[in-house]
């Protein structure tokens, strides 16, 4: 049984047109004009318990517009949905207290107390037991490694161990469900690789049901199996990941090694050439000509080494979202 269900969601907001100049403001203290955004305008999906899924989409896709509606923020215009059996926007305690919402740009934590008082506050807000508390507390910190920084102010921590102390915070009173919106955001490489590491081995060891969205496709790559991309606040694609480079790549990339005095003159003729950094060179070409080009580069060229791999996700992704976003409309995310 799913334990996300939304049908036909949508959320729709009344947005005051401003114009420029001093007569148009003071026209508009007397008269205005609105205009309708459609941020959600009719997503259904379906998600099953212990699920790890990217809800990914452009800017303005409305992807935090859902994430606000499931965690009954802010209510929709018209469409239902349900997580664990509640209907997120009545906001009965006892849902509020089997999920957590995390936004890489806002904060939980109180700024200038040391990140410990708001767990604290957190334990008395959720009814944990001493025992409960300090157990999962002690997992958290110990998995993140921040036991060394629960005693200093949040403000003098850095981006990356704000986010861990963010997500200790969304998960001290062990919820089902976990909706991540941009966790990384701003995150080093370093820090992002510490979040992903920590989230894949939680969800793996407590089969929480997350939805995560990220602009960082190594986020993706390394959690998440299915995909589900929105694009003018509907659902464009659900499926694996794998799924999305099989559909909307129409190319591969051939690396090659050429042999001692060989030149790479006459290779653009089989495709774009991305790299050249002798004796290897990096090209583009159509996935139904691999096969004919390989054999004509072996029969042309001595090659020491010779690969063939996809595209990098992330020019995938950007490929999926221009294909899938018209030119009408405008979504708020």
């Amino acid at each position: 049984m799913a334990i996300i269900t939304i049908d036909q969601l949508t959320k729709s907001y009344r947005v005051y047109q401003k114009k420029e100049g001093l007569r148009e403001a003071v026209r508009g203290l007397v008269s205005r004009e609105y205009k309708t955004v459609e941020a959600v305008r009719g997503i259904s999906l379906r998600v099953e318990p212990g699920e790890f899924i990217a809800f990914l989409g452009p800017n303005g896709a409305g992807k935090t517009t859902t994430l606000k509606l499931l965690s009954g923020v802010i209510y929709p215009t018209s469409g239902t949905a349900t997580v664990m059996g509640f209907v997120p926007w009545k906001r009965d305690l006892e849902y509020r207290r089997r999920f957590s919402l995390v936004m890489g740009q806002k904060n939980q934590l109180w700024w200038d107390l040391p990140a410990q008082e708001s767990f604290r506050l957190h334990q008395q807000i959720y009814c944990i037991s001493p025992s409960d508390y300090q157990r999962t507390l002690d997992e958290l910190t110990s998995l993140l490694d921040v036991r060394s920084l629960l005693g200093r102010p949040v403000r003098e921590l850095s981006l990356g161990e704000r986010m861990k102390m963010e997500l200790i915070a969304a998960l001290l009173h062990s919820p089902e469900v976990l909706f991540l919106d941009e966790p990384t955001i701003g995150l080093d490489v370093i820090a992002q690789r510490n979040i992903q590491q920590f989230l894949k081995h939680y969800q793996m060891e407590r089969k929480i049901t997350i939805l995560l969205t990220s602009h960082y496709m190594k986020d993706v790559s390394a959690l998440c199996q299915r995909v589900v991309v929105v694009a003018q606040g509907l659902v464009q694609y659900d499926g694996s990941l794998s799924g999305i480079v099989d559909g909307f790549s129409g190319q591969k990339l051939i690396n090659l090694q050429l042999a001692d005095g060989q030149s790479e003159s006459g290779l653009d003729r089989f495709g774009e050439i991305l790299k050249i950094d002798m004796p290897r060179v990096t090209f583009r070409c159509p996935k139904p000509m691999v096969s004919q080009v390989l054999a004509e580069i072996l029969n042309t060229y001595q090659v020491d080494d010779i690969a063939v791999e996809d595209p990098p996700l992330e020019e995938v992704i950007a490929n999926l979202f221009h294909s899938v976003s018209g030119s009408t409309g405008s979504a708020s995310s």
